[in-house]
């Protein structure tokens, strides 16, 4: 369960303090989906990247499973977000030298997990996202639905709590991302996932459960009534 309290966050640019967040309090509890929907600058990012433990507040407290994010010590702070939070960018952030798999290995190495651990379990992340004949492709030769699908079994190959998307369908076209949503979606029911995204887009906004409306730092909260995902088919293989 994540637990914000009081969450301020400010910035210098230039001469002029901006005020990204301003006192945000706020409860998320396990297995819940929440999106954060709100203007450019409006600091969803920002809060996202306190959920994940990549940026510090200027004040308060950012408390997942009853441990302060903030406070944390950077190796320690590095650990969490290695073992229980998984994270989705809009830009994918493969490194394009690496294969799908070796993509998804990557979030293994910090683990000290063996290479040939590491190998099997990225295959298998691989095939339940639909990618099990692409494992040797390099991101270059996949679409973008492709390489955001490798970017997901990335995030989830370590078996995470809590799953973080930073605008995960914006650089893709429509039908593309309603099948990144329907596979997300199909993901957090199967898993348990504490799924939290972060997103511009209302139609996006509607299908959550929770929807977390961010204006000029201060968070607006709003349980929707949501018709249910239609299961998807699932692909061998535990993620």
């Amino acid at each position: 369960m994540y637990k914000l309290s009081g969450v301020t966050k400010q910035y210098s640019r230039g001469k002029e303090t901006v005020h990204a967040l301003r006192g945000i309090d706020l409860v998320i509890e396990d297995g819940d989906k929440v999106v954060i929907q709100g203007p450019t600058g409006g600091g969803k990012s920002t809060l996202l990247q306190m959920l994940g433990g990549l940026d510090r507040p200027t004040a308060g407290s950012v408390e997942l499973d009853g441990v302060d994010l903030a406070r944390l010590s950077e190796t320690k702070l590095t650990k969490v977000r290695a073992e229980n939070i998984g994270i989705i960018f809009q830009s994918f952030n493969l490194i394009p030298t690496l294969t799908a798999q070796e993509n998804v290995e990557t979030a293994l190495a910090p683990q000290g997990v063996k290479a040939a651990e590491r190998r099997r379990l990225a295959a298998e992340a691989l095939t339940s996202v639909g990618l099990g004949e692409r494992l040797h492709h390099l991101p270059g030769e996949l679409s973008g639905g492709q390489q955001q699908r490798v970017a997901i079994a990335r995030a989830l190959v370590k078996k995470p709590k809590v799953l973080l998307a930073d605008e995960p369908t914006g650089a893709l076209d429509e039908g593309t991302r309603d099948e990144i949503l329907a596979l997300l979606d199909g993901l957090w029911k199967e898993y348990g996932l504490t799924y939290i995204m972060v997103t511009h887009d209302s139609h996006i906004a509607k299908s959550a459960p929770r929807l977390a409306t961010i204006k000029a730092g201060q968070v607006t909260i709003t349980d929707q009534v949501v018709e249910a995902p239609q299961a998807q088919p699932q692909t061998q293989g535990a993620y």
